[in-house]
């Protein structure tokens, strides 16, 4: 008869660890920052369909690189929390910090008890009244989460990323400039530049100025104009541009 084989619980986590970042960073990167109009969420993907930027709420977005049906689920389970919370209660009593810690509560408990761990990694984002109410959360297929300021990057060779948006990076800075330091961050994702056209993007902002519900995607003539005008160090006004889609998610 033969022995069962035995893991050390310590060694299990750092196997689950080890199998989820290896997942994680096979997929492009995603940033979220500010600028001068609120926040911006730039993603690498060329799927139309398959959206890793999405709304939560009224002023709260949602970020995500890994395993598509898996943070599809964390994104459907979030706005449902967010709908039915804001029914019950206020629509102001929805926030961000509610919602990163759901998503904590649950990438943890699934990193601990189940076989295998998500391959995500998510960032949830509020745009606040003003610039130093914005809120910035990152969490980790582990039920890690962390309070980010001004910038984040996740997934594929995020920490490369990070380090070029650090040099690029101004909260206080137009749209434009603000697309332009995403960019130019995620086409040195690997440290070999390439060039990133407006196809390859995804690119949505929780503008702060608008009323209700701030998240807006942006594509098209619209997104196309203002990549042009972040490569030529001009500016451009966040609002605006006849091919922005406002859009609930389902």
């Amino acid at each position: 008869m033969s022995m069962p084989f035995y893991v050390a619980p310590e060694q299990q986590m750092k196997d689950k660890a080890d199998y989820a970042r290896k997942g994680i960073a096979r997929g492009r990167s995603a940033v979220v920052l500010q600028y001068e109009g609120g926040i911006l969420m730039v993603a690498d993907n060329m799927s139309r369909t398959l959206h890793k930027i999405s709304e939560l709420y009224d002023r709260i977005g949602f970020a995500a690189v890994g395993r598509y049906p898996e943070f599809e689920n964390l994104r459907l389970m979030g706005v449902r929390f967010a709908d039915v919370r804001g029914y019950q209660y206020d629509r102001r009593d929805v926030s961000g910090r509610q919602l990163a810690n759901i998503y904590a509560q649950t990438l943890g408990t699934v990193f601990s008890e189940s076989l295998k761990p998500w391959e995500v990694e998510i960032v949830v984002a509020e745009v606040g009244d003003t610039a130093a109410d914005d809120e910035i959360y990152r969490i980790t297929f582990d039920g890690s989460i962390v309070d980010e300021q001004g910038f984040v990057a996740v997934g594929g060779s995020s920490e490369h990323v990070s380090t070029q948006l650090k040099d690029r990076f101004a909260a206080d800075a137009p749209l434009s400039a603000a697309l332009n330091a995403a960019t130019r961050a995620l086409a040195r994702e690997n440290g070999e530049e390439r060039e990133l056209e407006a196809s390859n993007l995804e690119v949505a902002i929780l503008e702060r100025s608008r009323q209700h519900r701030k998240f807006r995607r942006i594509h098209g003539r619209r997104l196309t104009t203002l990549i042009e005008e972040g490569k030529s160090g001009g500016t451009a006004a966040s609002g605006g541009g006849d091919t922005t889609e406002d859009e609930a998610d389902e």
